[in-house]
């Protein structure tokens, strides 16, 4: 590309003006600067992880929920840490996959889950699934409902 000079010949144009170019990368610049925090959570007073994503539970499975107080139910129905085992075996015939549901409140100490899956190890269950979703208060007071009339 050749332009005039003051000189009156024909010359080459080697200069780039990036004002321009700048003014645009500092207005993206400082976008981004205000959109990025809204993509980060200011929520710090979470007790339990959130699941974004992941499979619906099947209600056909052998449900243990444990309630706050340590109370163990298998499918609602009460049932004691010992016959825990026992139980499983019997519901097992029943079941078309032999698959454990562990649904617990988010007080329950960590031993109080080991305990189940020792029994559902012992009932030769298969698999185990832990509910990333904890057994709520709604769910807790049904079940603590069904053990005083049973």
């Amino acid at each position: 590309m050749a332009m005039k000079t003051n000189k009156g010949k024909d010359a080459l144009f080697t200069e780039i003006n990036i004002t321009p170019l700048t003014d645009i990368f500092l207005v993206l610049l400082i976008i981004m600067m205000v959109v990025a925090p809204t993509f980060q959570s200011t929520d710090s007073s979470i007790t339990i992880p959130e699941i974004n994503s992941g499979v619906a539970i099947e209600q056909r499975n052998a449900t243990v929920s444990v309630t706050k107080e340590g109370n163990i139910y298998l499918n609602g129905n009460p049932v004691s840490e010992d016959n825990l085992a026992s139980e499983l075996v019997t519901l097992k015939e029943t079941l078309e996959k032999p698959e454990v549901v562990v649904k617990a409140d988010e007080r329950v100490r960590s031993a109080k889950i080991m305990e189940i899956m020792n029994a559902a190890q012992e009932a030769e269950y298969k698999k185990l699934i832990v509910a990333g979703e904890p057994l709520s208060k709604k769910e807790q007071k049904d079940l603590e409902k069904n053990r005083a009339r049973g």
